[in-house]
């Protein structure tokens, strides 16, 4: 069990790193790498929930700017629920930290060029909730 001794730094890096790359394409399980964090560094809560939501949101954005760079081709004018992302504008990203569902929101967000501030702030805003809860769960009563 020697592999599990982490330091709280080290880990959060590691944590940052793991949680941009769950917030792409690529599969990834920075929840569960939270919870198991803060049970090895209970007090580095603060830190490890800010950078997950941080890294986590970064990611999420980089969807979002690949979106913005794709060009807007006529066929994908006809894409499902386009309708309802454009009538519910950036607010819908608070579901970005969703699976799959999550990566098209902010792929999708870019695409029809919202603005990227609200977008980030609303993104960061359902991400750091998710965290939260996950982070809460690490300590029972």
């Amino acid at each position: 069990m020697e592999w599990l001794n982490v330091t709280a730094e080290s880990g959060l890096w590691g944590l940052l790193a793991a949680s941009f790359l769950s917030a792409t394409v690529l599969p990834g399980g920075s929840e569960a790498l939270l919870w198991g964090f803060l049970k090895l560094h209970p007090g580095e809560y603060g830190p490890a929930l800010a950078l997950a939501t941080l890294g986590n949101t970064a990611g999420g954005m980089t969807s979002w700017w690949c979106g913005y760079a794709l060009p807007r081709w006529r066929k994908l004018e006809n894409l499902p629920h386009k309708d309802k992302l454009e009538r519910w504008g950036s607010p819908a990203l608070l579901l970005a930290w969703t699976p799959v569902v999550g990566d098209a929101l902010c792929l999708a967000a870019g695409w029809l060029r919202l603005h990227w501030l609200p977008c980030c702030l609303f993104m960061a805003l359902g991400k750091f909730a998710r965290y939260w809860l996950v982070a809460q769960s690490a300590f029972p009563n």
